[in-house]
């Protein structure tokens, strides 16, 4: 885990000066950024050009869910770009066929045909416009609390700020409330409760905006950024039904929820629900070559047998991109990392979280399935209050960016959002390296504890 070749700080100091000159960052004022030079990874660990070794607990942006450069993948990688580098969508391409046989191998229900996609944000797109065309309806429903990908259609449905700067108001799309019992819109006090008001609300905002003109319904299956809020038991059942009844297309994003990071191979699994459209990306190959797209039902796919389906993409379905598909995939199988995953939320992160949030002040609560957590960091328990602002930017944001700063010290490389952290490593981290992040957590929360009104 270390590299080859000794490292030094002066190329460090050249890779940052090449990207201040020319690369331009997502979400960012470029001006304000000071991005960390990273010189290698390996497994859960990355590191820098002085030394700095990272324990990875965000898996980069929720992707890497076999952690960084598995050889098996890595092979694959190299052995597909000596045999076949690229070909048009429009070849049946050996790899490209494998790839989807093993994802609809793995889809719930008769979700058979793959659209294959560059990401998600892609995938999200393309479903959309299949529930358009099958349905001949424009609108589409989406939650508050969501994020669906940053092109235009995907931002638009995405109910969290990054929106606010790229919002039409003309996309055809209407937002309503999820379930989120510990900050429930609904002033529910049981998970029950939370489930019938929530899907009491989706039925009135259907009502209201005229099911005849709705073409779909997309959620998260369990939304990732916006706080990993994990539907409680019902609630998929009864979307599922609520188009059923007024034949709207039922779409899952499963770009971060998928390919094992619940402890399931996708998170629908949890609840038994089949959707009509299914997105995938990130846990698919890892990320280690973009790679994306959208599991179709057999009724979705019967409408395009005789009648072009409008979209495509250059990259579609690309062999570097399927061929660590096929290996991240055979590789989870056969090295048991699903089970893993359900392993450590069960046994080791989830009890962990609880005693944590048990010991800290600033720990409002903690939720979430496998090796997918989030943390909800609060300045007051019995108030809820958070423990900072909503989308708090700049001094409003310091107990964050001091909580952060802290764990990055000791060696962790967390992933915050607001006012949260969310604890999702990758799916096979060893339970010693889980047990010595958390560890880090537990320590670095001191910081948000003096944030607290209990600590006057």
């Amino acid at each position: 885990m270390t590299p080859l070749t000794p490292l030094t700080p002066q190329e460090g100091a050249a890779v940052k000066a090449a990207d201040r000159a020319h690369v331009f960052h997502s979400w960012s004022a470029q001006k304000l950024i000071d991005p960390l030079a990273v010189a290698g990874a390996e497994g859960s660990y990355f590191w820098d050009y002085d030394g700095n070794r990272f324990l990875d607990f965000s898996s980069q942006l929720v992707n890497t869910n076999i952690g960084h450069q598995h050889p098996k993948v890595v092979a694959a990688i190299q052995e597909q770009a000596g045999r076949l580098c690229t070909l048009a969508p429009g070849f049946a391409v050996d790899v490209r066929s494998e790839a989807a046989r093993l994802i609809a191998e793995r889809t719930p229900g008769d979700l058979d045909k793959v659209f294959f996609t560059n990401g998600g944000a892609e995938a999200v797109e393309n479903a959309v416009r299949m529930a358009r065309l099958h349905t001949g309806r424009q609108k589409v429903l989406s939650t508050y609390r969501s994020y669906h990908g940053a092109t235009a259609t995907a931002i638009n449905l995405t109910g969290d700020p990054r929106r606010w700067p790229s919002d039409t108001a003309s996309a055809g799309i209407v937002h309503f409330w999820g379930p989120f019992l510990y900050r429930s819109p609904f002033h529910a006090t049981t998970e029950a409760e939370e489930c019938e008001r929530a899907l009491r609300h989706l039925e009135d905002t259907i009502a209201f905006e005229g099911p005849q003109s709705i073409a779909a319904i997309i959620l998260e299956t369990v939304p990732g950024t916006a706080g990993i809020m994990v539907p409680p038991a019902g609630y998929l059942a009864g979307v599922r039904e609520i188009c059923d009844r007024y034949g709207i297309v039922f779409v899952l994003d499963e770009v971060m929820a998928g390919f094992g990071r619940t402890g399931k191979w996708f998170a629908a699994d949890h609840w038994g629900v089949t959707p009509d459209l299914l997105t995938f990306a990130k846990g698919v190959n890892s990320g280690y070559v973009p790679l994306g797209g959208v599991a179709i039902s057999a009724a979705i796919a019967e409408t395009f047998d005789t009648r072009p389906y409008p979209g495509g993409l250059t990259y579609s379905g690309h062999p570097l991109a399927c061929a660590a598909a096929v290996a991240t995939i055979t590789t989870m199988a056969e090295e048991g990392i699903v089970e893993h995953a359900a392993h450590l939320g069960e046994n080791v992160i989830g009890p962990a979280l609880a005693d944590i949030a048990e010991r800290h002040p600033s720990v409002g609560e903690v939720r979430g399935l496998g090796a997918f957590w989030a943390v909800e960091l609060v300045r007051d328990k019995e108030t809820r209050e958070p423990l900072v602002p909503y989308n708090a930017a700049g001094a409003d944001n310091a107990p964050m960016a001091e909580f952060a700063t802290a764990c990055k010290k000791s060696g962790l490389w967390p992933f915050v959002n607001m006012n949260r952290l969310h604890v999702v490593p990758a799916c096979n981290i060893t339970e010693a390296e889980a047990k010595e992040g958390l560890a880090i957590l537990d320590e670095a929360l001191a910081v948000a504890d003096r944030h607290t009104t209990a600590a006057g």
